[in-house]
């Protein structure tokens, strides 16, 4: 009889084949949020093409480095160890756009550079005052990520310009709904290896599809090159703005709830918790982005939502998929020629995968609200404020531009103010949570079982 243990689903090596095909599946559907930071930072700041493009292979190339790093791990410092994608968090955008805007592109890397420092510093502190972020905040957060993601995979599937003359094409709309119902159909009546890969199957179809309408367009191929890395500090010297620093430093913050939501969420998809020490060594992989970031011209990384939608998807729970996608990633920005492949994938083929992501991670954060205490609480108030004033960047953008430009940095993101909003209202109406555990019956009685 063998004594060896039998490993947990996350820690199971699989065939290299399936790894390369799961962990393809991964990146496709994370690469279109991920370049979409450097392309909307460029176009905001006036960059050139060649310099945007720049930025979007360091982005790939940090962003690969640290998901390797998040699911598997180095030493006992850095990484979850769970099936987490990282990459460049949409939190960052408008305070890299107004530092870039008002002190320049070395401030903008000075003040990332010093809050990755910030960030690895307080990753162990911070984790250990986790108790502050029961299932009532993380609940609410995952839900607003998800929520608040919605609109880019719809703008990806009709246009992000509503006076275009395409916006909202029929054909455009048609070949998003039927990779939609494909995927749904594929989970339906599919089991095994095949619903798996029922995202990349939709994928797949879509571009095919996407081709004999005219919309895959690989002309970009030809130009690019082989091998390319932005040189370190390209734009020059950082530079430390106080302010700037600041600023950067509230949204590495604001990434941290943002991570530890979605870390907890893999966990509770691929059934392993993350302990306390592995949230402070994911935390810390987040600081070591902005560190790298910092250096190679990228941007700051946190768990991708759309990847914890797929994990919970697929059912796939091995971390070495994610590696997989890591490595990928690491290709993407070292060779630009195959991410120009990926980049020509249609934006209503990549739209229509990520809607249903987006849409799988509101219904996880769900998931998790429903393991709160309503019957007398507050909660149902916390939650419902705390989503109403969280979603007033997403339907009006324009909703605090009267504002300072240091607190529109805090409140013109959806996940950033409903991070504030639910963490002060817990404490307000439960306190440290320590004696007052959001956490219903149900709950307590299956955790004494």
């Amino acid at each position: 009889m063998s004594t060896e243990v039998e490993k947990h689903p996350v820690d199971q090596m699989l065939p290299f084949g399936r790894l390369a095909v799961l962990g393809l599946q991964h990146v496709l559907v994370m690469y279109a949020g991920c370049v979409a930071v450097p392309l909307i930072v460029g176009g905001a700041l006036k960059l050139d093409g060649s310099t945007i493009a720049i930025l979007v292979n360091a982005d790939l190339f940090v962003a690969g480095v640290i998901t390797v790093v998040q699911s598997f791990g180095i030493w006992k410092i850095f990484g979850v160890r769970l099936p987490v994608v990282a990459g460049a968090t949409f939190t960052a955008l408008n305070p890299m756009i107004l530092i870039g805007a008002k002190y320049g592109m070395p401030a903008v890397y000075g003040a990332i550079l010093v809050s990755g420092v910030f960030g690895l510093l307080i990753a162990k502190p911070f984790a250990k005052v986790i108790h502050l972020f029961p299932p009532l905040v993380t609940g609410t957060v995952i839900t607003i990520i998800g929520l608040s993601l919605i609109d880019a995979g719809a703008g990806l599937i009709a246009g992000n310009n509503e006076d275009a003359p395409g916006y909202g094409s029929l054909s455009h709309l048609a070949l998003a709904g039927a990779i939609v119902l494909l995927i749904i159909l594929l989970n339906r009546f599919t089991t095994g290896f095949l619903a798996s890969l029922s995202v990349l199957i939709g994928l797949v179809a879509g571009i095919v599809a996407a081709s004999f309408m005219g919309l895959v367009d690989f002309s970009g191929v030809g130009d690019a090159d082989w091998f390319g890395l932005a040189r370190p500090f390209y734009f020059g010297a950082p530079e430390f703005q106080a302010a700037a620093i600041v600023s950067m430093c509230i949204v590495m913050l604001v990434i941290f709830v943002e991570s530890t939501a979605d870390m907890i969420a893999v966990g509770e998809a691929v059934e392993k918790p993350p302990t306390e020490n592995d949230i402070a060594r994911g935390l810390a992989a987040d600081g070591l982005s902005g560190v790298l970031a910092g250096v190679f011209n990228s941007f700051l990384d946190t768990a991708f939502a759309q990847n914890v939608g797929l994990v919970q998807v697929t059912r796939v729970r091995s971390r070495f998929v994610v590696t997989a996608a890591g490595v990928i990633l690491v290709a993407l920005g070292l060779i630009p020629k195959l991410g120009e492949i990926i980049a020509a994938v249609p934006g209503p083929v990549i739209g229509a995968a990520a809607l249903v992501m987006f849409a799988t991670v509101t219904a996880v954060g769900i998931r998790s609200l429903r393991r709160v205490e309503f019957d007398g609480t507050q909660n149902l108030l916390i939650i419902a404020v705390s989503l109403g004033v969280g979603m007033i960047p997403v339907v009006a953008p324009n909703f605090y531009e009267k504002m300072p430009d240091e607190l529109q940095i805090i409140f013109g993101s959806s996940i950033t103010t409903t991070v504030i909003v639910v963490f002060l209202l817990n404490l307000l109406f439960n306190g440290t949570g320590r004696k007052t555990p959001a956490v219903s019956e149900e709950e307590k009685a299956r955790s004494n079982s």
